[in-house]
């Protein structure tokens, strides 16, 4: 695996200093970028590249919401994990609607955050076990409120629906093309079109999808 470029931004110094202290620990990461808040992030990524950002939700000047927004509009290819205190559903699923690939407690073992990375960087979503317990509650309720967000008249083909319920697994895209004898390049074809059918902005939308759906 090459080097994954992380940046850590989180306007609490201590927790902040020992995340980068942690992941530098790490094989294969580097922090490369820290911040305090997003706008001086979003500051410093104008001269950096990053791979990936653990970002918190609850900074001044510029919070991890309004800054997943921006950066899902100016940088699509940055995987983003939020990093929080609060366990509430409503954050969980706004955020993934916007475009955050991860979601993890701020009490969250370190052997998990690097576990989460890892899944982001490989299949472009994870989903702890408090993650999916939050949008398997949230999705199969019926309420007009609840189902705004999935409330598609686009059905999928049946080899799309093949394709999803390998992502859901956490498969790669070349490891789904195996089992499905399709190149890469044509799973690929499929996540992005199912993507845009669908109007969700990563793949984590579409494994929200397919819990709502009763397809996994």
């Amino acid at each position: 695996m090459s080097t994954i470029r992380l940046a850590v931004v989180d306007d609490h110094s201590l927790f902040r200093k020992g995340m980068i202290s942690i992941l530098n620990q790490v094989a294969d990461f580097e922090v490369v970028l820290d911040a305090t808040n997003g706008r001086e992030f979003l500051d410093k990524l104008v001269q950096q590249t990053i791979d990936l950002v653990l970002l918190d939700l609850q900074m001044p000047e510029l919070d991890g919401i309004k800054t997943t927004e921006i950066l899902r509009e100016k940088y699509p290819e940055i995987k983003i994990i939020i990093l929080s205190m609060h366990d509430e559903d409503q954050f969980v699923l706004h955020l993934m609607e916007i475009g955050a690939n991860g979601y993890l407690l701020k009490d969250t073992d370190p052997d998990e955050v690097e576990k989460a990375i890892k899944k982001v960087i490989e299949t472009d979503h994870y989903f702890s076990d408090f993650v999916s317990k939050v949008m398997l509650r949230k999705m199969t309720r019926k309420t007009q409120q609840d189902n705004k967000l999935f409330n598609y008249k686009t059905d999928l083909s049946d080899r799309e629906i093949q394709v999803l319920k390998l992502i859901c697994d956490g498969l790669t895209t070349t490891e789904i093309g195996d089992i499905v004898c399709l190149s890469p390049r044509t799973v690929e074809g499929h996540r992005l079109r199912m993507m845009e059918k669908l109007g969700v902005k990563n793949t984590a939308g579409l494994v929200a999808y397919a819990i709502k759906n009763n397809l996994v």
